[in-house]
């Protein structure tokens, strides 16, 4: 590239106004056309990547939900210290710091994370914000409506681990548009047309829960995958490793859930071309920038694991999806590697923004100006209290815990989880006399430090992960993890390097000295 057609880039950049993220909660990478699938659930996504930059080696970060939110909107990695909650005192999301900028900023969701304990304040520094209610675990109704006039969801099988809140508000949906995904890409899309400043600058962030779980959809969305009309109607995926193994899952199970995934997919694709279609009918194209990606994948049987149980993270849970959509840019694939905080570092680049705390991310204009082919050489990712897993170009490298997975400690201020509604007694335990004060990287905000032994209760969040074992997987030749290279003879050379880059990746991060003991990395 010639230093003309660097700046030619670079005007182009400058040009863009207005920037539109989409996540797409659980969305599956295999189960998109752009990267290759056939099953012809996506035809909108497969559009819009024709004219999109394709990431194919992108991966999460933190997981899960909440965690990965963190990652997205505040930019800093979230596992090595805490498993799940809201934004700490000594950080801010990313539209505090765009107000300073005078942009506008709206947030459309359905998640209903989002909005309970343990994710309570990452709305509040939007311009504006709207929640579609009635997805998954959110509290909307408390009974079903006694009429059932003109529902349009066909019976399905209850939770296999009690009585969710949907099994009622699924039953106040009157029409296709009733479902919290379209009516979340509609409000989306009448923002767009509506209220979006032609002349300002604007960020919407749509946190779209869709596909996630339950996979429930109208017809034709309902049938339009399944094989075998006597198949169950399963929407809600059980979180097990070894499912079909320990018959936990049965064939016809497992067509279901596949068939149930897809057809969500595929109705929230349909969906999200209203966004697109108002993007272009406000007469904004050519200065509105467009992100897709997701915050995790999903097991549905890959390695026999289904959900999201305690599991090292495959490709199927940690390699996602992301394509962007530039103005002036021109189509291709990228084969750079980007996390979750890479999204962060973007919205502050393509607004001009700067932030006060200490964040990991690296910004993706660079990679969109085609003015480097890389911003990173490796991708750090995890669940708090667990394994942590090292990407590179060549490798998945999973290190597992040493002994009996301590010592362990959650570093936090806000002390807040997920809540389990039907289950009122599992909560975060509190911090007790072991805790103390500390300083986050880059902070002299006190913090406390909370540590866990042995016999305590710990979040939900840390059961599950490898003890005393690893996992190596090569990405040139075993693209389906197949093989897991960790106790080859061959691999003695190989381990010990990533070894040595998984220890000094963490130092530079400063993660607490008991994550370096607790994976013998100290």
């Amino acid at each position: 590239m010639t230093i003309d057609q660097g700046r030619e880039v670079y005007l182009l950049v400058m040009a863009v106004d207005k920037l539109v993220v989409v996540v797409l909660d659980s969305l599956k990478r295999d189960w998109l056309g752009a990267y290759g699938s056939s099953r012809g659930a996506t035809p909108v996504l497969d559009r819009f990547a024709a004219e999109s930059i394709v990431f194919d080696r992108h991966h999460v970060g933190s997981l899960p939900c909440m965690p990965a939110r963190h990652d997205i909107l505040v930019g800093a990695l979230d596992f090595p210290w805490r498993p799940w909650g809201s934004i700490e005192v000594w950080e801010d999301a990313v539209t505090r710091d765009l107000r300073r900028e005078s942009v506008t900023t709206m947030l459309v969701s359905d998640h209903p994370h989002l909005f309970e304990v343990g994710g309570e304040n990452y709305h509040v520094d939007f311009t504006a914000w709207r929640y579609e209610r009635g997805h998954e675990s959110d509290p909307w109704r408390t009974r079903p409506d006694p009429t059932w006039i003109g529902t349009p969801a066909p019976p399905v099988e209850s939770h296999p681990r009690g009585r969710f809140q949907y099994e009622d508000s699924r039953t106040w949906f009157r029409s296709e548009a009733d479902f919290p995904g379209p009516r979340t890409m509609a409000a989306a899309a009448d923002w767009i047309r509506d209220e979006s400043c032609r002349d300002g600058r604007w960020f919407l962030f749509v946190d779209e829960f869709d596909p996630h779980e339950p996979f429930d959809t109208p017809e034709p969305w309902a049938s339009m995958f399944r094989d075998r009309d006597d198949d169950p109607r399963t929407i809600w995926p059980p979180y097990v490793v070894g499912g079909r193994a320990r018959g936990v899952v049965s064939e016809a199970d497992a067509r279901s859930l596949v068939a149930a995934y897809t057809a969500k997919v595929a109705m929230i694709d349909h969906w999200f071309g209203r966004v697109l279609a108002a993007i272009d009918e406000s007469g904004q194209a050519d200065d509105t920038a467009v992100i897709v990606t997701t915050d995790h994948g999903h097991y549905l049987g890959e390695h026999d694991v289904w959900g999201k149980p305690g599991h090292p993270i495959m490709d199927a849970l940690g390699h996602v999806p992301l394509m962007v959509r530039w103005p002036g840019g021109a189509a291709r694939r990228s084969e750079a590697l980007t996390t979750s905080v890479d999204l962060h570092a973007t919205i502050l680049d393509v607004f001009g923004a700067r932030t006060d705390h200490r964040t990991h991310g690296r910004s993706l204009v660079p990679l969109i100006e085609a003015r480097t082919s890389s911003v990173r050489d490796c991708v750090l990712a995890g669940y708090w209290g667990r394994e942590v897993l090292l990407v590179t170009r060549d490798w998945n490298y999973v290190r597992g815990s040493r002994g009996r997975g301590y010592p362990l400690s959650m570093w936090s201020n806000r002390w807040s989880t997920m809540p389990v509604h039907g289950r009122p007694d599992l909560r975060l335990p509190r911090p007790d006399s072991r805790a103390r004060l500390d300083r986050m990287p880059g902070s002299d905000v006190p913090v406390i430090r909370q540590p866990f032994e042995p016999g305590d209760q710990l979040p939900f969040w840390a059961h599950g992960g490898l003890v005393d074992e690893d996992r190596l997987f090569s990405r040139m030749d075993d693209r389906e993890q197949r093989h897991d290279r960790s106790g080859d003879v061959g691999s003695a050379a190989i381990l010990d390097q990533l070894t040595d880059h998984l220890r000094d990746e963490l130092r530079v991060l400063e993660v607490p000295d008991d994550l370096l003991t607790r994976l013998a990395l100290a």
